[in-house]
């Protein structure tokens, strides 16, 4: 009995040292790897501000973080304040397999310079095309619209942008995410006697 409770004891023993050597590697792991993996994301979301803005080289002046009701859920969106006008602004609402996450630029006015998509769950080879779908030169081109006027809608509900061949529900996702962030975008910046954004108010 002494010896069945001995080999018990040092398998316990064995197991716990383990647990803690294995728990302190991966924490030194994580640790070694948090800096670049951090960089990397801010490279990655300055090149991403860059591109949505049309390329150009921009400056940030400020950050914002901005929570809005939709759909009866509290969403966040963060908005990058160019120097000069306008703004890239993170959005994110639910696609047909699960969150759609974009980064879009506004010019001053309010008219889309651009879109990247940072997080996706669609379908590869349908959904997934969102990526191009609506870029300058694709079929469902909204650089240079405005959802200023009326929000940006596919042509099977009345509007003006062609749906992604055979992902209605993608598309509708999609859109309603950039009206969203037009919408983050001109909270706080609207003369509430004209109705126009401080930008225009100025010009």
């Amino acid at each position: 009995m002494k010896k069945l409770e001995s080999s018990l004891r040092n398998m316990v023993l064995v197991l716990v040292v383990a647990a803690m050597v294995t728990g302190g590697l991966l924490a030194w792991v994580n640790h070694i790897t948090e800096t670049p993996i951090r960089q990397q994301a801010k490279l990655a979301l300055a090149e991403g501000i860059k591109m949505v803005m049309g390329g150009k080289a921009v400056k940030v002046e400020r950050v914002d973080s901005i929570s809005q009701w939709v759909d009866n859920k509290e969403s966040c969106f963060v908005i990058h304040h160019i120097q000069g006008g306008g703004a890239a602004v993170e959005t994110v609402t639910m696609g047909f397999g699960g969150d759609l996450k974009l980064l879009v630029g506004f010019s001053a006015d309010g008219a889309i310079l651009g879109y990247t998509v940072l997080q996706h769950a669609e379908t590869p080879g349908l959904g997934a095309k969102a990526d191009a779908w609506f870029q300058r030169g694709h079929k469902g081109n909204i650089i240079g619209k405005s959802p200023r006027q009326a929000p940006l809608t596919v042509k099977q509900d009345g509007g003006g942008v062609d749906a992604i061949t055979a992902s209605t529900i993608t598309s509708r996702a999609f859109l309603k995410a950039v009206n969203q962030a037009y919408q983050a975008y001109t909270q706080g910046n609207v003369d509430t006697h004209t109705g126009a954004t401080k930008h225009e108010k100025k010009g």
